[in-house]
């Protein structure tokens, strides 16, 4: 059945008549749909209790936060639901991998199902379209010099003759290649309205058909990109809908405090010289002349780069900001930036193109002009410098006043929910972040058999984790456990040194392939870890959620300690300040429960199916020696829990016994 992003949906005759909210049962129940049309569907009470749940939400208008457990369904709960409505929904979910699945895959299988005319709508970032204006501006003086860049150009120029949509995740390029930043556009400086190619653009056609359709699907950071311009007054990317379903919602609050914030990149700044340089040449050629200023931006930023720190840091700006080096550069940077902007205002109204130059040029100017203030007590300003760049921050301490305001601008449903919300049963944590104290909520647990399919190892002996022995023990207890899980292991890290410690002390020890987080992208070693079957993967705060790895491939996942939040990172500890000075409590508040839902996060990778059986490890021995480790034991997954390995290799001998009978049988 062909499906056309943003036509009407053509009903297939054969398919039956969507049922009405109620009859949902026929769709999710022993005998339903879902049973009927898909290969090894199990009906769950807890996917029909959720469904119900959201369709009653959905028509009443009314808020709800939910917590499904990992198998449940979630994703068709609140999908078809949303289908049957007959009112315009949103649907955001955390990751742009992750809105593609439901896009492609999820919502294609829910559509074939019911068979009812709904027009769905994919849409993504600026970033993430093919800007042809800048596809046609590029030219051998910006990419011609390097050979690799050269090819990937030519890659896009051909697929740009044919895509439809012009979203850059077809054209089979690595999403980090240097070529996207030259063909893509920013918010900084896209023509809008100015722009010569504004008919064919593939982001106004995307936006277009997001318009039209029922059902549109976005990601987190881009709602909070609309709510963050609907908040400023100047505008909106996103259409006004009935309802809202906020998938992975436990990532929502701190991509909204980016978005509800300000920033000023290197990159930013770089990228405004490069394109005010070619509109000068291309505009005004001998009108005028800001060479001397634009030669001296990019060391003026790689000068404000140096006085940071030459190491990669994440800081507060109140740590740097009164240096001297630190403000010499940003004074330069000032004076050089306003330079350009009285240059560019003798050329008012000769271009549309310089215009827009200039409104950049006064942007950057404000948004460089705030680590000059005085700093808001409601604001943390702080600073990232990675490799030979920087990002300067001010971020919200808090966004539920702002979210509350956007909802109250955008009367709708709206659902919320991921597979790790609650906190020791509670949802108050996640409700007082985001300002949705009056929401309902709800909460079924995993279907999976936790207490039979999965066994919890404490470690006997274990040191604290401040202790300098720690990290060698966990590379002990890993060459330990390898033999018996034979390979089939994630290890999780709360750092980057840690992981970088154990991974130097295991390598050439181990009898199966080491992947380390570094060695290749993401997704290549998660496809290499899936293809073995038996390797051994060592990842940090990115493998932690959104990695799904069903059956024998992924058997154990070693965590080393308890993932609380260091106390040396800006926005941790701003927050951690402002709790105290309103007499919160910081701990119990804040840090305890993000460190928890992190937690649920990787056990979560553990148990996918059914079929899975697999052991969790802790290497920390506060769960059992402070009073908060039964904060974390409640929220976890009933697990069997124990201190022997010999009932590790009890329980991997009884896996490997019914896998033998299984082939047997096969066989």
């Amino acid at each position: 059945m062909r499906q056309l992003v943003g036509q009407p949906f053509q009903r297939d005759e054969k398919a039956p008549a969507a049922p009405a909210a109620g009859g949902l049962a026929s769709i999710f129940g022993p005998q339903g749909q879902l049973a009927r049309h898909l290969h090894h569907f199990g009906a769950r009470p807890q996917q029909l209790a959720m469904a119900t749940r959201v369709a009653d939400v959905i028509a009443a208008g009314a808020s709800l936060i939910c917590e499904a457990g990992t198998g449940t369904g979630k994703t068709l709960a609140y999908l078809i639901p949303a289908l049957l409505c007959g009112r315009k929904v949103v649907i955001s979910t955390g990751t742009r991998t992750l809105q593609d699945q439901l896009f492609h895959q999820d919502l294609p299988l829910a559509r074939r199902l019911l068979g009812i005319p709904v027009r769905v709508a994919l849409l993504k970032g600026r970033a993430n379209y093919l800007c042809v204006q800048r596809l046609a501006q590029t030219g051998a003086s910006r990419a011609m010099a390097d050979a690799s860049l050269r090819a990937e150009l030519a890659r896009v120029r051909d697929w740009a003759q044919v895509t439809r949509s012009g979203d850059v995740a077809e054209a089979g390029l690595s999403e980090h290649s240097p070529v996207w930043p030259l063909v893509t556009s920013t918010a900084d400086n896209c023509l809008g309205q100015d722009c010569a190619h504004l008919n064919d653009c593939h982001l106004v056609a995307a936006r277009r058909q997001a318009q039209e359709a029922d059902l549109v699907v976005i990601n987190h950071h881009l709602l909070c990109a609309d709510m963050a311009l609907r908040q400023q007054g100047v505008g909106e990317v996103l259409p006004g809908a009935d309802c809202f379903i906020i998938d992975e919602a436990h990532q929502l609050p701190e991509v909204a405090g980016v978005f509800f914030g300000r920033s000023l990149s290197s990159y930013q700044l770089l990228d405004f010289a490069r394109d005010l340089t070619a509109d000068l040449a291309r505009e005004a050629p001998g009108l005028i002349d800001l060479s001397v200023p634009l030669a001296r931006l990019r060391p003026a930023v790689q000068a404000l780069r140096l006085a940071l720190g030459t190491q990669d840091r994440r800081a507060a700006w109140a740590a740097v900001g009164s240096d001297p080096p630190v403000g010499d550069a940003r004074t330069e940077l000032e004076q050089l930036l306003e330079q350009l902007d009285q240059g560019l205002e003798r050329l008012a109204g000769h271009a549309k193109a310089l215009d827009h130059d200039q409104e950049r040029c006064r942007d950057l100017r404000e948004r460089l002009a705030l680590f000059a203030a005085e700093e808001a007590s409601d604001q943390v300003r702080w600073f990232d410098a990675q490799g030979h760049g920087f990002r300067l921050h001010q971020t919200p301490l808090e966004v539920a006043s702002s979210f509350q305001q956007h909802r109250a601008r955008l009367p709708a449903a709206w659902v919320f929910t991921s597979a790790t919300l609650a906190v020791g049963g509670s949802f108050a944590h996640f409700a007082r972040q985001m300002g949705l104290e009056d929401a309902d909520t709800a909460s079924w647990e995993s279907p999976f058999d936790h207490a039979r399919q999965a066994l919890w190892l404490m470690p006997p002996h274990m040191p604290e984790p401040a202790d300098a022995a720690h990290d060698a023990k966990v590379a002990d207890l890993v060459l330990e456990l390898a033999p018996l899980t034979r390979g089939r292991m994630f290890v999780l890290f709360t750092s980057h040194r840690a992981l970088q410690q154990v991974a130097g002390w295991v390598e050439g020890r181990l009898d199966y392939p080491l992947l380390v987080q570094g060695q290749a992208p993401r997704a290549e070693l998660i496809r290499r870890f899936r293809d073995h079957g038996h390797a051994v993967l060592f990842g940090s705060s990115s493998f932690w959620e959104g990695v799904d790895v069903r059956g024998d491939a992924l058997s154990c996942v070693i965590v080393d300690k308890l993932p609380f939040a260091s106390p040396a990172d800006p926005l941790v500890q701003a927050r951690i300040d402002a709790l105290r000075e309103a007499g919160g409590q910081p701990f119990r508040d804040f840090q305890l429960p993000r460190a928890v839902i992190a937690l649920k996060q990787g056990v979560g990778r553990l148990i996918r199916d059914t079929s899975d059986r697999g052991l969790f490890v802790l290497c920390d021995p506060r769960l059992g020696t402070r009073s908060y480790g039964a904060t974390f034991v409640k929220s976890l997954p009933p697990m069997r829990r124990t201190e022997s390995l010999d009932e590790v290799r009890a329980f991997f001998s009884a896996a490997s016994c019914a896998e033998q009978t299984v082939a047997l049988a096969a066989g």
